[in-house]
């Protein structure tokens, strides 16, 4: 079905009551489906089947709140349509509350408990739990480091398609964790979340290809790839489009610069160290010392090793 003929659908049976196609219609407005994005309209309609019990209406305005989308940011509001739900049974709401608990998100910070509600959806087969839950297990967050079983838990979640679980596999099969060191596997993986829209894999693809990682030398589809996730917002991606027009390849130090200057202003400290030596140099930019000078000390609050040696050496920016 059309977007727009499924709007016009949804739009009379949610003006008719139905939580359903409210939800539904939350969903469109949230996503750009068929409509542009509009989080207020999205509110109004998540709210609207919340209020008749719909469950996954309740999460998606829990992640709104959580998430400040169209709402001033409310954790306490979040973690209160999630544990409704929760008792409840549903496992999407369990695997919510095991987020707002590993990141301490209007709590104190508790592995323990995240863990536990991870594990409840997980063995139900939530693949977002599933997810997590190797996550947890492959950095050690409440439990010992263990490979072997963040395998496992990705393995299951990717068996369900999950993005977030095919980009997690990649990266082990990249660095050799817990697998023999692959990068085809990666590839394969990266290329699978990213064909789903997965930032992270994206920008991961793209590095592959920017640096022949089992793959020949690709600038033009590392360019591609970067953008995409560079354009949503992915800070790792912008610095990536500053290295590859800065020196990796494809030189265009305007290009460059612009790209460093959005990496840095989401507070990457390797995008402010380089977006100061190009305002020291003039490549790309207008040459400002003064420019220079207030990137040069974001970075070195940062910590960035390269600015913090330029400072023991005494070094004048």
């Amino acid at each position: 079905m059309l977007d727009g003929a499924e709007y016009k659908l949804n739009l009379a049976l949610a003006e008719a009551g139905d939580p359903g196609a409210q939800h539904s219609l939350g969903v469109m407005y949230q996503n750009g489906q068929g409509v542009e994005i509009n989080y207020d309209e999205a509110i109004k309609w998540y709210l609207k089947a919340a209020r008749q019990g719909h469950a996954d209406a309740k999460n998606n305005l829990g992640l709104m709140y959580q998430y400040g989308l169209g709402v001033e940011q409310d954790y306490e509001e979040a973690l209160k349509l999630f544990m409704e739900n929760a008792q409840d049974g549903n496992l999407a709401a369990q695997n919510n509350l095991g987020w707002i608990h590993q990141h301490g998100l209007g709590v104190p910070q508790d592995y323990k408990e995240a863990l536990l509600l991870y594990q409840k959806a997980a063995d139900l087969g939530n693949s977002d739990a599933q997810n997590n839950l190797g996550w947890m297990h492959q950095h050690g967050e409440g439990v010992p480091k263990n490979y072997a079983e963040a395998i496992k838990w990705y393995n299951k979640a990717v068996a369900q398609g999950n993005p977030d679980a095919q980009n997690n596999l990649g990266w082990m099969y990249q660095n050799g964790e817990g697998v023999p060191q692959d990068d085809n596997e990666a590839l394969r993986w990266y290329s699978k979340a990213a064909e789903q829209g997965h930032v992270d894999a994206q920008n991961n693809l793209g590095w592959m290809y920017h640096h022949g990682k089992g793959v020949p030398h690709d600038y033009a589809k590392a360019v591609k790839l970067y953008l995409k996730a560079a354009e949503r917002g992915h800070a790792y991606a912008q610095l990536n489009l500053g290295w590859i027009y800065g020196k990796g390849g494809l030189l265009d130090y305007e290009e460059s610069a612009k790209w460093f200057l959005k990496a840095a202003e989401q507070g990457i400290a390797t995008a402010q160290f380089n977006l100061c030596l190009m305002y020291m140099e003039g490549k790309g930019v207008e040459k400002d010392e003064d420019m220079a000078a207030i990137w040069y000390r974001k970075a070195i609050e940062q910590g960035h090793a390269d600015a913090h040696a330029r400072s023991l050496a005494r070094i004048k920016i």
